[in-house]
């Protein structure tokens, strides 16, 4: 991404203060619940089997960034489901407060919004003019962090040896899927309607390059610079709606829980130790992983992450459809075809989206389609439901099964998680990520 760094369009100047976190309110809320909207891919194109290229595009990008790309150095809100593929939540930083939408994404872990009336985005679907952007000039809070701050983990090629008055500001890359995005850090107030977050890290965008859409990102991965990391919440937790294809205003709810212990009617699943090469997911390990009735024969090495970074199953509210490794994708698909025999495959579909398999499901009232059910370590059991991982191009009267696979099936064995539970799987579930106790929480409802 040297390119993108080098499109970084200035340098800032910063008093080098150590600046943490602290929270303007002696008696901190229980949660805090924000609405959480959904938001899935826009049709950029009126015709269904372009449109299913373009989602195996996406789906692709994200899960290349997710195995291969490394990572860049009780509140309620509501959530809402996005035409691309995520869902958002509105945040206010600065004073006075500037609200924006965030991204909810627990595969990546900074929190940043395009910034300053300079903000250029390259290649990308959008105009900038179109961009919501965060006005630091209109904020007083606003502070810059310095390279020589702690809390900066880039390098700082100008700034020379261990002199402590070097003004430049402490800058990043980040990449997402094919797009990337670059700016600085800054320390602002982080505004909720009883509590108060001042000195949070968060990055003031000015360029983008390649990039879907014009939301802000909210990281909620395992890193000090994660939201709830930051806002010291011991959990936080959501229940996803449906995103087919529009933009919706009915939301659902993010909340962010300062209290400890059992939420009533969860399973729950520990997280797992992360490899090294990818310190911000969310890691689970599979026992098994059936399709209906049948429990599909996949070697253990690719159900849990070995020591090489390779294996296991990562959850990510980022990722719409999700992913397999090539041999864990052929046993999946191979049963689901057996099992789907009764129904008229699409050939033209598979060749036109990439994805496989798909059916003609034309004149068939109702559909019969497998339940996937994912057995966890220390026994948790999440059952999705047919309508659940199977995509229906409803005008066509075709679906498909969109979760993505390696690009080259030569590999056996690829770096990186080998399933990725996409958040199209998690929608009418309550799913709790449990930071204190290092668990995934979850149970079925109608969200």
């Amino acid at each position: 991404m040297a390119s993108a760094t080098s499109l970084l369009l200035s340098i800032f100047t910063l008093f080098s203060l150590i600046f943490l976190p602290s929270s303007s309110e002696e008696n901190t809320p229980l949660t805090i619940t924000l609405p959480l909207t959904s938001k899935f891919t826009s049709k950029p194109s009126t015709d269904p089997m372009i449109f299913l290229q373009e989602l195996a595009s996406a789906s692709m990008a994200r899960s290349l960034h997710l195995k291969y790309g490394k990572p860049s150095p009780l509140v309620k809100t509501p959530l809402y489901p996005r035409d691309y593929g995520g869902h958002t939540i509105p945040l206010s930083f600065g004073t006075p407060p500037q609200k924006l939408s965030y991204l909810v994404d627990t595969g990546s872990h900074v929190v940043w919004a395009p910034c300053t009336t300079q903000y250029k985005c390259i290649n990308c679907s959008f105009s900038a003019k179109e961009v919501p952007f965060f006005k630091p000039q209109l904020s007083t809070s606003l502070k810059i962090l310095g390279c020589k701050n702690p809390r900066c983990t880039t390098e700082c090629p100008s700034c020379k040896g261990s002199s402590k008055n070097c003004s430049q500001a402490c800058q990043y890359t980040l990449q997402y899927g094919t797009g990337a995005e670059g700016g600085y850090y800054l320390l602002e107030d982080l505004h909720f309607p009883e509590k108060t977050i001042h000195n949070f890290l968060m990055g003031c965008t000015t360029i983008g390059l390649r990039e879907t859409s014009t939301d802000a990102m909210g990281g909620f991965g395992r890193s000090m610079f994660s939201l709830p990391v930051q806002m010291g919440v011991k959990k936080f937790a959501y229940c996803l709606k449906s995103h087919y294809f529009d933009n919706t205003r009915n939301s659902s709810r993010l909340i962010l829980d300062y209290r400890d212990g059992d939420t009533k009617g969860l399973s729950y699943a520990p997280f797992l130790k992360n490899p090294p090469e990818w310190p911000i997911y969310y890691y689970l390990g599979v026992k098994d992983l059936m399709l209906g009735n049948k429990i599909l024969p996949i070697p253990g090495k690719y159900l849990a992450p070995t020591s090489d970074g390779s294996g296991g199953l990562m959850i990510d509210s980022g990722f719409a459809y999700g992913y397999m490794a090539g041999p864990v994708f052929k046993i999946v698909t191979n049963e689901l075809i057996k099992q789907m025999a009764k129904y008229r495959r699409s050939r033209e579909a598979e060749t036109a989206s990439g994805f496989t398999p798909c059916y003609n499901f034309t004149g068939h009232k109702t559909l019969k389609i497998p339940d996937l059910i994912y057995h966890f370590t220390g026994g948790a059991t999440m059952v999705v439901p047919g309508n659940r991982y199977f995509m229906f191009i409803t005008e066509i009267g075709f679906g498909c099964f969109p979760v993505t696979t390696d690009a080259t099936k030569t590999l056996e064995f690829t770096p990186g998680p080998s399933i990725i539970l996409g958040n199209y799987m998690q929608v009418n579930h309550y799913i709790e990520f449990d930071l204190k106790n290092e668990r995934l929480g979850f149970r079925q409802q109608t969200c």
